[in-house]
C-alpha cells in the first residue's frame, strides 16, 4: 500500500483515550477511503462511538451509536450507497484499518474497525484502507474499558475525526 498525502486524525471526546492518527491506502481502495474523507469532512463521525471492543478489533462510526439504546449500535449507515468490496493482499495485521459490513462483502458503507491484533480470517475477505500510525496504545486503553461482552457498559466516543496534510 501507499500512503495517500492526508492522514486521518482521530480525536475521542475523553482525552485519557488520546488521539488517533491513520494513514489512508487509496492507492489499494480509492471507494472506501474516498467515503471515509467524505464522512470526516461532512463531521458524520462526530460524536459516534467505539461501539464494538475486543482483543481483536476497535469498531465504531455508526451513526445509531450516537443514541443512548446501545442494541442497534453496529446496525446503522449513512443515507449514502455503500461501498463495493475492494479486496487486496494487504494483511490484516495489529493497526490495520477496515471497512465493516454485513456478510454481504459489498455492504461496506461507514463502519470501520482498527484490527487488535494479527487476525488471518479477514485477509481478502475485508476492505483494507488505512493503519494506525500513532496512537496503537490508545487502542489498547479502549480495549480496557469495562465491558458487556463487547459493548463498552460508558460510551467511548469520538469527538471528531478530521482530513489533515501529512
Amino acid at each position: 500500500p501507499v500512503a495517500d498525502s492526508e492522514i486521518a486524525v482521530i480525536e475521542m471526546e475523553n482525552s485519557a483515550y488520546g488521539t488517533m492518527k491513520l494513514e489512508l491506502y487509496s492507492n489499494i481502495a480509492p471507494k472506501a477511503v474516498e467515503r471515509f474523507k467524505e464522512l470526516a469532512r461532512e463531521g458524520f463521525y462526530n460524536g459516534t462511538t467505539f461501539h464494538r471492543v475486543s482483543g481483536q478489533v476497535v469498531q465504531g462510526g455508526d451513526p445509531n451509536s450516537k443514541d443512548n439504546d446501545p442494541n442497534n449500535d453496529g446496525m446503522g449507515k449513512s443515507s449514502k450507497p455503500n461501498v463495493p468490496a475492494e479486496f487486496s493482499d494487504v494483511p490484516f495485521e495489529r493497526g490495520i484499518v477496515g471497512a465493516a459490513r454485513s456478510s454481504d462483502p459489498n455492504s461496506a458503507n461507514c463502519q470501520f474497525y482498527i484490527t487488535m491484533q494479527r487476525y488471518p480470517g479477514w485477509d481478502k475477505n475485508y476492505t483494507v484502507f488505512g493503519k494506525v500510525i500513532e496512537g496503537m496504545n490508545n487502542a489498547d486503553t479502549i480495549v480496557g474499558v469495562p465491558k458487556n461482552g463487547e459493548k463498552p457498559l460508558d460510551p467511548v466516543k469520538i469527538k471528531s475525526i478530521t482530513i489533515q496534510a501529512k
